[in-house]
């Protein structure tokens, strides 16, 4: 599960938030502009438990949004990892089949690790691990919509599906682990219009060590 030791160990970073908060645009953003050879992404979507015994390909009884489906214990030993400068392969997960694929994704400790997930301020052992912590606190509204696109357009869902999965379970879910964790946060971002700003602080705060 880990490769040869590195001299690095990484800054590891937590950005959490809502479904359809914009973390994940921030992640890849602040990527781009710290560039891919110094910053390295991890998200908590592939460590999803293998679902596809009970997924009924639009929903159903499978809640992705509790803690209990991540495997946690296995994302924090491998972000340990990291910080140690190692190497680690990280599982695969297919959002159409809800299985671990055969096939890992090696991760390598660059300078600057972003892990990006709504629910990793919730993992205590997980959350133990960050050197920053970052929150997307969002309106609601505006997250179903961007959930909706995402999955009608990647993960061939219908509207219908996914508006029923977003208010009987990614509504209540959010409202009792995601919304919480916002008090872990070091930073939380409140608004639309502070992505920019809140983008160039950090450029500015990890271009060092990177």
């Amino acid at each position: 599960m880990t490769g040869s030791t590195k001299p690095n160990k990484p800054f590891l970073v937590g950005v959490a938030g809502g479904s359809g908060s914009g973390k994940t645009y921030f992640t890849r953003a602040l990527q781009t502009r710290l560039g891919k050879s110094a910053c390295e992404i991890v998200y908590q979507d592939n460590f999803y438990r293998d679902q596809s015994k009970r997924f009924d390909f639009d929903g159903g009884s499978v809640n992705f949004d509790h803690p209990d489906s991540i495997d946690f214990t296995l994302l924090a030993e491998q972000m340990k990892e990291l910080k140690t400068g190692k190497a680690v392969e990280i599982p695969i997960y297919d959002f159409k089949t809800h299985s671990r694929l055969e096939n890992t994704l090696r991760v390598e400790p660059r300078p600057v690790v972003l892990v990006d997930g709504i629910l990793i301020f919730h993992s205590e052992p997980l959350r133990a691990l960050f050197d920053d912590l970052i929150f997307f606190d969002t309106p609601e509204e505006l997250r179903f919509q961007r959930r909706l696109e995402r999955d009608v357009k990647e993960r061939g869902r219908t509207p219908e599906g996914v508006h029923s999965q977003f208010f009987k379970q990614v509504k209540p879910m959010h409202d009792l682990f995601v919304e919480p964790s916002k008090n872990f946060a070091r930073t939380v971002v409140c608004d639309v219009g502070e992505f920019e700003g809140v983008l160039e602080d950090y450029c500015g705060k990890l271009k060092p060590l990177s």
